[in-house]
């Protein structure tokens, strides 16, 4: 049980993988905030469990589990609280946005809103992604829960 928790906890407490992590969570933070508060400019919880389950076509479940990965799982990686697991989850969800939306309207983002299908193309999710397996690896470095509370030499 100790070398689950050294390997799923563990950190070096480097500044790289403290820059990555605060990066990740504070980008997503927003989008998780749109989902459940309304936020930002956002639908709100109702409304967005809505969309998923009726427009594309989501079990609640899973909808659910996107807004709570995307609002719960940033603030958690914010304060580095298990990186890796919170990080290993987000790399699915990126996942299945590009096959949900993002994948038909091509690698670019569409910064000045001529896609014709009305979707961002895939190259900030992969973004997401690749920060996300930063954190698998490094764990949540400098200044994290992990570090701070979890990484402590047995005795």
């Amino acid at each position: 049980m100790k070398n689950i928790r050294n390997t799923i906890f563990s950190t070096s407490g480097n500044w790289p993988a403290a820059i990555s992590r605060l990066t990740l969570g504070f980008i997503l933070l927003p989008h998780g905030a749109q989902k459940l508060l309304g936020l930002f400019g956002g639908m709100g919880f109702a409304n967005t469990m809505q969309y998923f389950t009726g427009v594309v076509h989501l079990p609640w479940l899973i909808g659910f589990i996107v807004i709570v990965i995307e609002f719960a799982g940033s603030i958690l990686l914010i304060m580095g609280w298990a990186t890796r697991i919170i990080a290993a989850l987000i790399i699915p969800l990126f996942i299945g946005i590009i096959i949900t939306h993002h994948w038909q309207a091509g690698f670019f983002m569409d910064w000045f809103g001529t896609n014709p299908k009305g979707f961002e193309g895939f190259e900030f999710d992969l973004l997401m992604i690749g920060l996300a397996i930063s954190l698998v690896i490094s764990g949540g470095g400098r200044f994290s829960v992990d570090h701070r509370y979890l990484n402590t030499p047995e005795k």
